[in-house]
């Protein structure tokens, strides 16, 4: 993409492999490491590339659902601001690196550009590009990678995801190639997937990913008719055999905390203070004013209220804060105990995460919600909007682990004590008059409760839904939001390194999209 980035692929040998180009004299070679022409196990090369997709700002209870509007800090020094002040962006072209590195590899190792490993990439490629361009619009893909060009030029955004979306297809078409009724339910590598998928589960993944990001695209689904997006939308959702699916949560892409890698709140040795944070106002205006009853599992009640006389059963008890109001004014480590908190419980009483949901990069209830909207857009005949609509709310529910009637202990704060049960009651949820699908206002309820499935997973997800479509509408105006508007950017800046190395081309793409300005607030084509 850029020098650094070029001259990190021209030395990725000496980087991953050890090797050195710069031997002179009787210097005698490294025996630790190995030759560049050594071969390399592609499932190292793999491990390495699933381990490094969840982006450092993207764990569970990190910024990014701050600025998802699940959860608000009063008190910076554990747990940062709540404010939308975007500069720079990071990259994943260390990604893009290692795929190269990956395909290499499995070319030297398998004879041909057609084995597993091939597709795997392709998907990793695809998701990486698109994750970058998302937050700043343009950028190098084609030219990206090729060590005798170290000043690519940008892609237009428009390219960007054409290229992707038929990488997708090829990373299906190749594990449809090498999968079969022997293999479909097999591992497709034991020891260097973390994410544990079989063949066809790795196909069911890449086209439900396809599918986020033709939705994705709903903006530009009637002025560019060669993405054809409804058509390629349409194509997977009728042909489940070239083109299968998740079908359940069993299939989910999740990432795994471990007693070694550590729960994130946990690693950062932030659990002792879950009351420097609390739930968004967001949030419980679409779960707790509805009785839903993931409100007693994912967070706890406001110790004020329940000091009233109210119980844990009581919706009215869940009291959430204003992500827009300055940090200054909430009551830092809530000491009134005025707002709610996340449940200790769930998210911070064990290292690993165990008490807590596996995180979801790509998830079923996600693509139950995706294709609902594509079945409202009019995109798919044949099909209910609200079939897929409330397959989606009761898949949420199941990543829970909940069931009608089941009875659930809340607990305090720091887990120190319980406060009381409340009984799950699904049934009265689905029957609340703001969650009965209506044709009206169809869309808007559908986009609610995929950002309530987005609860502390999927990364940037809900904040690209609502940049998209509006839905829910995000608290701004308030002096939480830290920019100079007190609106919340549209999107980021272009990577330093960008900036510094591949300048002529940087100033060329913000010139073409942005009138010369790397501006947080300017509208990408994507969202035009």
């Amino acid at each position: 993409m850029k020098l650094k980035l070029n001259y990190l692929i021209a030395c990725l040998g000496m980087i991953i492999l050890g090797t050195s180009s710069c031997q002179k004299g009787d210097l005698l070679s490294n025996p630790n490491v190995a030759a560049e022409s050594s071969t390399i196990p592609v499932s190292l090369i793999l491990n390495h590339i699933g381990s490094n997709m969840l982006r450092e700002e993207e764990p569970v209870i990190s910024n990014v659902y701050r600025w998802n509007q699940n959860i608000v800090a009063n008190y910076s020094y554990y747990f940062g601001t709540n404010t939308y002040n975007w500069s720079n962006t990071n990259h994943t072209y260390d990604v893009i690196r290692f795929c190269n590195k990956l395909e290499e590899q499995a070319k030297k190792q398998y004879n041909n550009t057609t084995n597993v490993y091939f597709g795997l990439s392709k998907f990793f490629k695809a998701y990486s590009f698109i994750w970058l361009s998302q937050r700043v619009g343009d950028i190098p893909m084609i030219q990206a990678g090729d060590i005798n060009n170290l000043t690519p030029v940008y892609d237009k955004q428009h390219d960007v995801y054409k290229n992707c979306l038929a990488m997708l297809d090829t990373a299906n078409t190749i594990l449809a190639s090498v999968s079969s009724a022997a293999n479909a339910g097999k591992m497709v590598d034991a020891t260097g997937d973390i994410y544990g998928l079989s063949y066809l589960q790795w196909r069911k993944l890449i086209n439900t990913y396809k599918l986020r990001i033709l939705i994705s695209l709903s903006k530009r689904a009637d002025d560019n008719a060669d993405l054809n997006i409804k058509t390629q939308f349409a194509n997977i959702i009728n042909d489940p055999v070239n083109f299968p699916i998740m079908t359940s949560n069993s299939d989910n892409m999740v990432y795994r905390y471990t007693a070694v890698t550590l729960y994130p709140p946990n690693r950062a040795g932030y659990a002792p203070y879950n009351n420097c944070e609390n739930i968004s106002q967001l949030f419980f205006n679409i779960t707790a004013a509805y009785s839903d009853p993931r409100t007693f599992v994912l967070t706890i009640p406001a110790q004020a209220q329940l000091n009233a006389g109210k119980q844990v059963s009581d919706f009215t008890a869940y009291v959430g804060e204003d992500n827009s109001k300055s940090q200054g004014l909430m009551s830092n480590f809530s000491t009134d105990g005025k707002y709610s908190n996340l449940s200790y419980t769930r998210y911070m009483s064990s290292p690993s995460g165990a008490n807590a949901e596996p995180y979801i990069l790509v998830g079923y209830p996600e693509m139950c919600f995706n294709i609902a909207e594509a079945v409202y857009r009019g995109w798919i005949s044949g099909a209910m909007a609200s079939d897929w609509y409330y397959k989606g709310i009761k898949a949420s529910m199941n990543i829970y682990g909940l069931a009608q009637g089941q009875m659930v202990t809340v607990s305090n704060v720091d887990g120190s004590k319980t406060l009381g049960t409340a009984s799950i009651d699904i049934n009265g949820f689905l029957a609340n008059p703001n969650v009965v699908y209506t044709d009206s206002i169809g869309l808007t309820q559908i986009l609610t409760q995929k950002y309530v499935a987005f609860f502390m997973n999927s990364g940037f997800e809900s904040f690209y839904n609502w940049r998209r479509t509006g839905v829910p509408a995000f608290s701004q105006g308030g002096a939480g939001i830290g920019t100079p508007n007190n609106q919340i950017p549209l999107r980021w800046q272009y990577p330093q390194d960008e900036i510094t190395y591949n300048a002529d081309n940087y100033k060329s793409a913000i010139s073409s999209q942005y009138n010369g300005t790397d501006d947080v607030n300017a509208k990408m084509w994507l969202i035009k």
